[in-house]
């Protein structure tokens, strides 16, 4: 039977890391241990965590590494440690059955913003990847550049939850919660049960910013009873090639110029509360590229709206705005206005 490898990427957090972002990382390194051995129970040959610190190696170089060390036709697996928590054991099968295709096919989460991805005849279609960024261009490079036939998995909305940090911690609830302390979610659970509110309710209107899909909007039509305002913005943050144009956002064009404490005043004008995606409204304070962006410790902070703890003093602002709203307004990240809405507005998985 052709070998079927799995490598799962683990970031361990930096000396003097911030408590939001240790806790987030123990909770990455336990699904990430999971991971391994639901991997194993699926078929893979071998399943490995590969754990470090942050380097300067890019994602595409450390991909041809791993892809090197497939024997003859096998297949590999890549993953972050934070990757599909909610994945089944179906759904592992499915992944190992994939990249074991003699055809050289692919198989991801999501073709746009992949977070798990299977490669059959790793050593040959990877060998000549370029040095991506991230692995959210990978399905691209695939399908464009190597010519691999890629598919995804994106309907199985469950398959687009991942941990990028403590909030989504509190959205799978249940054991993930052990990460944190009670006093940390206090004020985010607050705002929780008012979005949830405002989504059962038929004469109210409920904003989501940022990153959303037209398949977030139908389920939104669908399962929810409030009125639906969207603002689309900067899908494909991630993925974005040389000579676009910068990252902008219309919600944080308003806010650079009424300044951050208009925030609640201008979602009370137009809803009844909101999920934000603020990392299109960090983007288009500080730019498209992640390291120019407030440290993870503050972000986190942020998501949990302990604006007290946030050391940066624009993203301090713009916190204790949402905090003073009249309205409820939720901040996170593609997962909260994405896949993780029915974990959000408690309409199961």
């Amino acid at each position: 039977m052709t070998d079927v490898d799995v490598a799962i990427l683990h970031l361990e957090p930096g000396r003097g890391a911030g408590p939001l972002t240790q806790a987030t990382s123990a909770a990455r390194l336990d699904l990430a241990r999971r991971h391994r051995l639901g991997f194993l129970a699926a078929g893979a040959t071998r399943a490995t965590l590969h754990a470090g610190p942050a380097d300067d190696v890019p994602f595409g170089a450390r991909l041809r590494g791993l892809a090197a060390r497939v024997r003859g036709d096998g297949g590999l697996i890549v993953l972050g440690s934070g990757a599909i928590p909610l994945a089944t054991a179906a759904d592992r099968r499915e992944l190992v059955a994939a990249a074991r295709d003699p055809d050289g096919a692919a198989l991801t989460n999501n073709r746009y913003s992949a977070d798990v991805i299977a490669i059959a005849l790793a050593r040959s279609v990877v060998a000549d990847v370029p040095d991506l960024a991230t692995d959210n261009m990978l399905p691209r490079w695939l399908r464009e550049d190597a010519g691999v036939s890629v598919s995804d998995r994106r309907a199985r909305r469950r398959l687009g939850v991942d941990i990028d940090g403590p909030l989504d911690l509190v959205l799978l609830g249940g054991r993930w919660m052990t990460y944190l302390a009670d006093a940390d979610v206090e004020h985010v659970r607050s705002a929780i049960t008012g979005v949830r509110r405002i989504a059962e309710d038929p004469n109210a209107e409920l904003m989501v910013a940022g990153r959303v899909s037209a398949a977030d909007l139908a389920w939104l039509e669908r399962e929810t009873a409030s009125r639906t305002r969207a603002l689309i913005e900067e899908r494909g943050l991630r993925t974005r090639r040389p000579g676009q144009r910068p990252a902008a956002s219309v919600l944080g064009a308003l806010l650079a110029r009424d300044g951050t404490e208009s925030l609640g005043a201008h979602v009370a004008r137009f809803a009844d509360g909101a999920i934000i995606d603020s990392r299109v409204l960090l983007a288009h304070r500080f730019g498209g590229d992640e390291p120019s962006w407030p440290a993870p410790e503050d972000r986190f902070a942020s998501d949990l709206l302990l604006a007290e703890r946030v050391a940066d003093p624009w993203l301090h602002a713009l916190t204790a705005a949402a905090v003073a709203a009249v309205v409820p307004i939720l901040f996170g990240g593609h997962s909260l206005v994405g896949p993780g809405l029915p974990l959000a507005l408690r309409h199961g998985r």
